[in-house]
């Protein structure tokens, strides 16, 4: 997935606007923030603001694009939760919105619930 958006990107972005490609790839893990034993998480999103988000984004200078894939459902430990790309012209464009993006959708997007063993 992240590989095939990759390629896209670099074949559909004018050159002169791509000079950074930044991945998050977030992952369930095996214990929870406390530090208590995590045995699964359902996970859920609003898809509608998720894609109002992303489209407000895009449209910010020096961003040629972004690409958020959300696994929705039980997830096991080590299962992916979110891949979230940003690519642009610079990092100083590319870092803050991937921060920002990243930072709603963990607060405003994503419902989940961990699991304890």
């Amino acid at each position: 997935m992240i590989a095939g958006w990759i390629n896209e990107i670099k074949k559909t972005t004018d050159p002169e606007q791509l000079g950074m490609i930044i991945v998050h790839n977030g992952i369930v893990r095996g214990t929870s923030k406390d530090g208590n034993a995590v045995s699964a998480m359902k996970l859920s999103y609003d898809r509608q603001k998720l894609d109002a988000c992303v489209s407000k984004m895009k449209g910010q200078e020096g961003i040629a694009d972004i690409r958020v894939w959300i696994n929705e459902g039980m997830l096991n430990v080590g299962d992916d939760i979110m891949c979230l790309l940003v690519a642009g012209r610079f990092r100083t464009d590319v870092l803050p919105v991937l921060q920002e993006l990243l930072a709603f959708i963990k607060n405003q997007i994503v419902h989940e619930e961990e699991m304890y063993t």
